[in-house]
C-alpha cells in the first residue's frame, strides 16, 4: 500500500507522468523558505542565477531539510521505491510581469541518467497559478520515444542551451497550478514548459529530482547525489554531506565541483559552443 499518495494518485503517474497538486508544507513555512532566499539575494544585491540557481541544497540547510522532508520522501517512495538518492536541486524563478519562460522540453535528453524512474518534486514558495506562468505537462509522453529537440539560446528561456520541442500538440497540454507550499510530481521523460509570469509578484518553485539507487551517470565519471532515504549498494554516485551551517565550507567545495560537472554534462552535444552561465 503507498505510505501516502493514494492508489490513484500512484496509477496517474505511472500512466500520464505526474501527479498534483500535493500539500507540503503550511503557508507560513514556506514564506519563511521565501524570506531565506530574498535575504539572501538582498546580500547578493541581485536574484540568484546561473550557479547559484544549481544544488542549493549543498549551500543552505533550510533547502537541504526541505529535501529531506519526510511527506515529500514518503510521496517518492511510493513512485520509486524506499532506497533514495536527491541527484539536484534547482531553484526557478519568473520575476513579476517579464517575459521568463521555459520552453517545450524532456529532461531525460540532456541530464545523462539511465534511469526512466526519476521524478522531480517542485514546490511553490509562491503562487504558481496559470497567470504567473505554472508548469504544463504533455501527459502519456513519457512513455513513447524521445521527442526531436533544436537549441534556440533565447534570452528569455530559462533552460541552458534554450532547448525546445517544436512539435508539441498545445491542446493536449495540461497545467498544474499550485498553491503555495503546494508540490507537484512529474517524469524525467514527461514533456514540460511553462509561460512567462504575467502577475506583479514572483512565481518561486524550487525543484528536487529523486533518483533510485540502481541509477547510473552515462555523461561523467565522476557525479554525486544525496542518500535521502534507505541505503546503496550501488554507489555509482559519490554521497553529498548535509551542510551543517549555511555555505559550510565542506558542502561549498562539494557545490562547486558538481555544478561545473552539471554544466559540462547539459551541454554535452549542443548545437554551438555554450555561453557563460
Amino acid at each position: 500500500m503507498p505510505r501516502l499518495l493514494s492508489d490513484e494518485q500512484v496509477n496517474c503517474f505511472k500512466t500520464q507522468g505526474h501527479v498534483s497538486p500535493v500539500l507540503i508544507i503550511g503557508h507560513q513555512e514556506a514564506q519563511d523558505y521565501r524570506n531565506s532566499l530574498e535575504q539572501y539575494e538582498r546580500e547578493l544585491g541581485h536574484p540568484v542565477k546561473g550557479p547559484l540557481r544549481t544544488k542549493p541544497h549543498l549551500m543552505f540547510t533550510w533547502v537541504d531539510q526541505l529535501m529531506r522532508n519526510s511527506t515529500v520522501l514518503d510521496c517518492i517512495e511510493d513512485l520509486i521505491g524506499p532506497d533514495i538518492l536527491c541527484w539536484n536541486s534547482w531553484f526557478w524563478i519568473k520575476e513579476g510581469n517579464t517575459t521568463s519562460y521555459v520552453s517545450w522540453h524532456q529532461d531525460s535528453q540532456y541530464w545523462g541518467l539511465d534511469t526512466s524512474h526519476l521524478v522531480t518534486a517542485w514546490i511553490a514558495l509562491s503562487p504558481a497559478s496559470e497567470e504567473s506562468g505554472c508548469m504544463r505537462v504533455l501527459p502519456g509522453s513519457h512513455l513513447g520515444e524521445p521527442m526531436e529537440h533544436v537549441d534556440l539560446y533565447h534570452d528569455d528561456n530559462l533552460l541552458t542551451r534554450g532547448q525546445e520541442i517544436l512539435t508539441i500538440d498545445e491542446s493536449q497540454a495540461v497545467s498544474m497550478p499550485l498553491k503555495t507550499g503546494e508540490m507537484s510530481f512529474h517524469n524525467i521523460s514527461i514533456a514540460h514548459a511553462s509561460a512567462p509570469n504575467q502577475t506583479s509578484d514572483r512565481r518561486i518553485g524550487l525543484s528536487f529530482h529523486y533518483i533510485p539507487t540502481a541509477t547510473k551517470q552515462l555523461k561523467s565519471e565522476w557525479d554525486c547525489a544525496a542518500l535521502v532515504r534507505g541505503s546503496d549498494e550501488f554507489k555509482n554516485f559519490e554521497h553529498t554531506p548535509a551542510p551543517t551551517i549555511d555555505f559550510d565550507p565542506i558542502t561549498m567545495a562539494y557545490h562547486e565541483r558538481a555544478t561545473q560537472v552539471m554544466r559540462d554534462i547539459l551541454f554535452q552535444g549542443a548545437e554551438k559552443v555554450r555561453p557563460t552561465i
